[in-house]
């Protein structure tokens, strides 16, 4: 029986569509995460769809127009990271946890219809926000996370918990690690987007070259 070298896991090129908002937009220094994923995994391609300062809302639009459309099989699996911008728009434009959690169904959803594999990422800390951060947003944004983690082997394939994964103690805050020299509490510097590329990568991606 022929030895199968520990490199031969690596079996698998994806094709990679991802999400986001300014926190995985390229052009506003986001999107770290996605570099980590681009680094190990070499074969794979990633799509970024990230604009920053997005809703989810806005998302199902870009996610209709730009990938959706796209031929079968262009893409095999998706990565959603948002939800954060909709959070402090409660007021501002009637943002709803129910409003929310739609919009993310409806991609969810029509990505497993498109035989895409769905990877969600909670809501990442964002209590450093003080500008807009209030204890009722503070309460969506934790139910917002558990119905994110609720979906997981319904309409998401698996679930990164990016509010646990950068936050040290105080679930609201980011580690002081992963904070810019001039923190604005809801963006995270390399060493934040290198942990959650690594958990991203270890959670869904591991077998890729």
């Amino acid at each position: 029986m022929a030895v199968v070298a520990p490199e031969s896991k690596k079996v698998r090129a994806y094709s990679i569509a991802a999400l986001g908002d300014s926190i995985t937009d390229y052009r506003t220094f986001g999107g770290g995460y996605l570099r980590v994923l681009e680094e190990r995994c070499p074969e794979s391609k990633i799509a970024n769809f990230g604009k920053g300062g997005d809703m989810v809302n806005q998302m199902r639009r870009r996610f209709e127009a730009d990938i959706l459309s796209a031929r079968a099989g262009t893409y095999t699996d998706l990565i959603l990271f948002g939800g954060v911008n909709d959070l402090y728009s409660d007021e501002t434009a009637g943002r709803t946890n129910d409003k929310i959690t739609a919009d993310l169904s409806f991609i969810y959803a029509h990505a497993r219809e498109a035989k895409m594999r769905v990877v969600a990422i909670t809501v990442a800390p964002w209590g450093g926000f003080k500008r807009y951060f209030t204890p009722n947003r503070s309460e969506h944004t934790r139910s917002l996370n558990a119905w994110i983690f609720s979906q997981r082997g319904a309409l998401v394939d698996e679930v990164v918990d990016s509010y646990a994964l950068l936050s040290c103690g105080d679930p609201e805050r980011f580690c002081e690690t992963y904070e810019f020299s001039r923190p604005d509490g809801l963006h995270f510097n390399k060493q934040g987007h290198d942990k959650l590329g690594a958990e991203v990568w270890a959670r869904a991606f591991s077998d890729c070259r």
